[in-house]
């Protein structure tokens, strides 16, 4: 599927954006079952860099970085206060951290972005493919119309910055030359789930849920395939098996396309 064909879509309803509430409940829920998420398999230590997405920080990523680190990977917070944006120093901030924690360990680094997040993670590993072991994001507009999200204005608003901006956008529409995995969901209520569809390939991939865009980071559903997607060894990469779950879990993603 290439991006052009997104390029008419509209953002979600407004019943979707209300439906958003739905959050809380998502995150109590990715709580209640931390004990069975502890079933997924641990990982290896490797070193995972989350990224907000907009207007948030890494206050919003914790629940996610505390379930990975008790999975046993090394993950952090990206460190730059809220997400407003790619102002200045944002880029190189993220690069300089991306290069910190290469060198510290000693191996490459997996970065989740959600949201806008997902959007500068695509950039990470196209400008530093060497030092990134896979991304995945969650509910990230990388294709399509930068105003087919409930959220433009606000982008605008707080970044100074048009949510046009093809110069960034060429680098993070194509498919980045890692591992790379998309969640994404029919029922966002702030990204045009169509935006947020990866072209699969021999390393690429989504995975469908059924979540609000708010709730991604802390539905149990999310946590889980993030983890399985982390647990695989590097150069191992193989398509996330949605069966072991069924599709109330995870939906064909595929479907209607």
């Amino acid at each position: 599927m290439t991006t052009a064909t997104h390029d008419h879509i509209a953002p979600p309803s407004r019943l979707l954006l209300l439906a958003e509430a739905r959050a809380l409940w998502e995150t109590g829920a990715g709580i209640a079952m931390w004990p069975l998420l502890q079933l997924t398999p641990r990982g290896d230590g490797h070193p995972v860099l989350v990224l907000p997405g907009l207007v948030a920080g890494d206050g919003s990523t914790l629940l996610l970085r505390r379930y990975l680190r008790s999975r046993g990977y090394d993950a952090h917070g990206w460190g730059l206060g809220r997400n407003l944006g790619p102002r200045q120093g944002v880029e190189a901030g993220m690069v300089q951290l991306l290069q910190s924690l290469n060198e510290t360990s000693g191996q490459k680094v997996s970065v989740i972005g959600w949201s806008l997040g997902g959007v500068y993670a695509r950039l990470l590993a196209t400008a530093q493919p060497d030092l990134i072991r896979n991304v995945i994001t969650l509910g990230s507009p990388f294709s399509g119309s930068p105003r087919a999200t409930n959220a433009w204005r606000v982008y605008e608003g707080v970044s100074g910055q048009s949510s046009h901006d093809p110069r960034r956008m060429k680098y993070v529409q194509p498919t980045p030359p890692v591992p790379t995995t998309s969640i994404f969901s029919r029922t966002d209520g702030v990204v045009a789930w169509r935006c947020s569809i990866e072209k699969t390939g021999p390393q690429s991939e989504n995975i469908e849920v059924v979540a609000s865009h708010l709730g991604l980071g802390a539905h149990p559903a999310v946590l889980y395939a993030v983890a399985d997607r982390l647990a695989q060894a590097e150069g191992e990469w193989k398509p996330f098996n949605r069966g072991l779950l069924g599709p109330l879990v995870y939906p064909d993603p595929d479907r209607d396309m």
